[in-house]
């Protein structure tokens, strides 16, 4: 039996569980043989039908926003769409990255090759904004690479814009990938950190959502824990003192 998520807020017209890295929002085409999805699991937790109104990578861990009805989830989905919904992450990215900055670099559409396979392959890269700043670093004495030692910092994200695996992109681009990122990562900063510190996830979470409240409209804050196998890292390096 699943253990059963953690619920980080619930009303008559919402509930947010903090999804584990590893677990899909709902059923999808690229992974076909997933058995275990946040929808099903969030239903058959609470004991009733909910409704998606946006969604995490499957690797990432953190907030995850559920509507009780449909009324609601497009209310949802028009504040969404206005742009009123703020987001942070924390991540962990290769070497040292500037104190802050602002990340304005579009990106092409990502397709999936069944469900888009009639979409546009043409489209122009669609505007992606993501504002970034550095709140620890650690150098350690593990070499990698042509390097003796191993450089990485943690950083609070926040996309302004909801492109597809924007954050893991937008830190590639600034070569500063995402520590534990299997497409878009480094796998030598990847495999350091499964045999010295057993961290097999992408150091990626959203850990705040803030937007008004689809029928009440008072502001809401949903917070939520980075997850265990992050914490420790955390941890190991100092950082949580920070």
């Amino acid at each position: 039996m699943d253990e059963p998520l953690e619920i980080l807020y619930r009303d008559e017209w919402l509930v947010a569980v903090n999804k584990p890295s590893g677990l899909l929002v709902h059923r999808s085409w690229i992974d076909k043989d997933e058995t275990r999805f946040a929808l099903q699991l969030v239903r058959d937790q609470i004991g009733q039908y909910v409704y998606p109104v946006h969604r995490l990578d499957k690797p990432t861990s953190g907030v995850l926003l559920f509507a009780l009805d449909p009324e609601t989830a497009r209310k949802v989905g028009e504040i969404f769409e206005a742009g009123s919904v703020r987001k942070e992450y924390l991540a962990v990215v290769r070497g040292y990255i500037d104190e802050g900055g602002r990340i304005d670099y579009p990106l092409k559409e990502l397709l999936d090759k069944m469900t888009d396979a009639k979409a546009r392959t043409d489209k122009e890269a669609q505007e992606a904004v993501t504002l970034f700043e550095r709140l620890a670093t650690v150098e350690l004495p593990i070499p990698v690479g042509r390097y003796q030692t191993a450089r990485y910092s943690l950083v609070r994200l926040r996309p302004e814009t909801g492109r597809k695996h924007q954050l893991r992109r937008h830190m590639k681009h600034l070569l500063h990938p995402i520590v534990g990122d299997t497409k878009y990562g480094r796998t030598e900063h990847n495999n350091l950190f499964r045999e010295h510190f057993a961290c097999h996830r992408l150091l990626l979470a959203s850990t705040k959502l803030e937007l008004p409240h689809p029928v009440t409209g008072e502001p809401l804050c949903i917070e939520a824990s980075v997850g265990e196998a992050f914490a420790s890292i955390i941890t190991a390096f100092g950082w949580d003192a920070e």
